[in-house]
């Protein structure tokens, strides 16, 4: 019996451009058969946040007042010339202009191809986040032991 293919991603940025590409591989390889795993971490829990916008959650006066500078899904920065917020909403313009799925398509996409989303614990800690904090379709919360088996016999890329 042939072995199913797997990729297992490390989501640690919360750039919208690399977001995207987290996305994009995940529905893709997820679509074509692939088991696909998503761990995501500091930076990148952003795109698996419950409130897509800023907002002050997380335990403590820092951790809350980090989680709202880092925002949610809808308010991750472009990595390069992001010029005051703009360049997301012109990305997204653009790739709509080309026919290319933008992030919340492809995020909605991951999502329906059943891909596993999967948070890490020791960023969440260092954050005040629990897995309340996140979207219902988190499968679990785990440390890098767990999600490197997890990840066994598959390829792993880090984004």
């Amino acid at each position: 019996m042939a072995e199913k293919n797997k990729l297992s991603i490390i989501s640690m940025s919360g750039d919208f451009d690399k977001v995207i590409a987290v996305f994009t591989l995940a529905s893709g390889a997820a679509a074509v058969g692939y088991e696909v795993n998503i761990f995501f971490t500091f930076w990148g829990l952003n795109s698996i946040k419950k409130v897509t916008g800023r907002s002050f959650i997380g335990t403590g006066f820092m951790a809350r007042f980090f989680n709202f500078l880092l925002g949610g899904r809808k308010s991750l920065p472009l990595s390069r010339l992001n010029f005051w917020g703009l360049s997301p909403i012109l990305m997204t313009s653009m790739m709509k202009g080309k026919n290319v799925a933008p992030l919340e398509e492809l995020f909605d996409a991951s999502k329906a191809l059943k891909v596993n989303f999967y948070a890490c614990e020791m960023a969440m800690h260092v954050l005040g986040l629990t897995k309340d904090d996140f979207i219902p379709e988190v499968k679990d919360v785990l440390g890098v032991a767990s999600f490197l088996e997890l990840s066994k016999g598959g390829q792993t890329l880090f984004i």
